[in-house]
C-alpha cells in the first residue's frame, strides 16, 4: 500500500474533478489515469502503486464518467454526470484539467493511460489536441462498447428497444432525460446510450473494429507512440483478443505502436498487475 496526496482539479471550463496525486511532489514523469466507464479513481491502484518510483507519479482522478450516476461541481453548481449521464465530448476539459495540474506538480514528460472507456477518451484527446504535451498513451482493453453488445444473443433485443427508446427522447429533444425504468441494464439518459451503443457516434467512430472494412481516421490520426494491453480473456469482448490487436496494428497511424496480449486474465486485467506495471515501466523509459 503507498501514500497519496488528495488533488482537486479545476478543468479549464472550471469543473472540479477529485483526485489522488501518488508518488514524488515534484517528479521527472507523470502518468494520468483514465478510468473506465463508471469507475473512479480507485479503480487499477494494483497497477499504480507498482509504477510509482521516484522519478514517476501517477494521477488517478474522477473523471465525468465516475460511478453511474453522479454529480460534478462547476463553481458552486452541481451538474449531472456519471457514466450513465456524461458527455463524452467533455472529456477534453478532464483531461486539460490532469494535464494543467501535472505540469504544475512540474512533470515534464507526461503520458495518458487509459482503461476500457478511458481509451477511447485518451485517443479523442489525442486526435482533438494532437497530442500537444503528453509523450505517450497506454491503453488497457481497448474496446467497443457497441461492439460487445451488440454479439450478445441475449441482449440484441433489449439494444434494439433501448435504442428506439432513446431515439425518441433525442426527437423531444431531451438528450439528458434518462430511459424508462428496465430499458437498458443500469440508469443511462438517452444521449449517453446512443454514444455507447450506435455503431455512428463519435465514441464508437474510435476503435469501429466490430466492421472491419470501416476506416478509423481519428484513431489513425494519432502520432504519439502507444503501448496496448488486450485481455485474452476479456468478458466484454466480441472477438479473439489477437484479432482485435491485430486490427489496431493495421491502422494505427502511431510512430511506436506495442500490442500486448496477457493470457488468461478478464477486462480488469487481475492477476495480472505486476506484468502491466511493469511493461509500462520498461516502456515509458524506451
Amino acid at each position: 500500500m503507498r501514500a497519496a496526496y488528495v488533488v482537486e482539479i479545476i478543468t479549464p471550463k472550471k469543473f472540479v474533478l477529485n483526485g489522488l496525486w501518488f508518488g514524488p511532489k515534484k517528479p521527472k514523469r507523470a502518468i494520468l489515469w483514465i478510468h473506465g466507464l463508471s469507475s473512479s479513481a480507485f479503480s487499477k491502484l494494483g497497477i499504480v502503486e507498482k509504477i510509482v518510483d521516484a522519478n514517476t507519479a501517477v494521477l488517478t482522478f474522477n473523471n465525468r464518467g465516475s460511478a453511474t450516476v453522479s454529480r460534478v461541481f462547476r463553481g458552486r453548481k452541481q451538474v449531472l454526470s456519471g457514466g450513465g449521464a456524461e458527455i463524452f465530448t467533455e472529456c477534453l476539459d478532464d483531461i486539460d484539467g490532469a494535464i494543467r495540474l501535472a505540469r504544475k506538480m512540474g512533470a515534464k514528460d507526461i503520458f495518458l493511460a487509459g482503461h476500457s472507456t478511458g481509451c477511447q477518451k485518451a485517443i479523442y484527446w489525442a486526435h482533438k489536441r494532437r497530442g500537444r504535451g503528453v509523450r505517450g498513451i497506454i491503453l488497457l482493453a481497448p474496446l467497443s462498447d457497441y461492439g460487445g453488445a451488440s454479439a450478445l444473443p441475449g441482449e440484441r433485443k433489449l439494444l434494439a428497444r433501448a435504442t428506439r427508446a432513446a431515439r425518441a427522447r433525442m426527437r423531444k429533444r431531451t438528450p439528458n432525460s434518462f430511459l424508462p425504468d428496465g430499458a437498458w441494464v443500469h440508469p443511462i439518459t438517452a444521449q449517453r446510450f446512443l454514444s455507447l451503443y450506435t455503431p455512428d457516434s463519435v465514441e464508437q467512430s474510435i476503435f469501429p473494429y466490430f466492421d472491419e472494412t470501416r476506416p478509423a481516421r481519428m484513431f489513425a490520426s494519432v502520432r504519439l507512440p502507444i503501448l496496448a494491453f488486450f485481455a485474452a480473456a476479456d468478458e466484454y469482448a466480441d472477438r479473439p483478443a489477437p484479432r482485435v490487436a491485430r486490427w489496431f496494428m493495421r491502422l494505427t497511424g502511431a510512430n511506436r505502436f506495442d500490442a500486448v496480449i496477457i493470457p488468461k486474465v478478464g477486462h480488469s486485467f487481475s492477476g495480472a498487475e505486476a506484468k502491466v506495471a511493469q511493461t509500462i515501466k520498461q516502456w515509458i523509459l524506451a
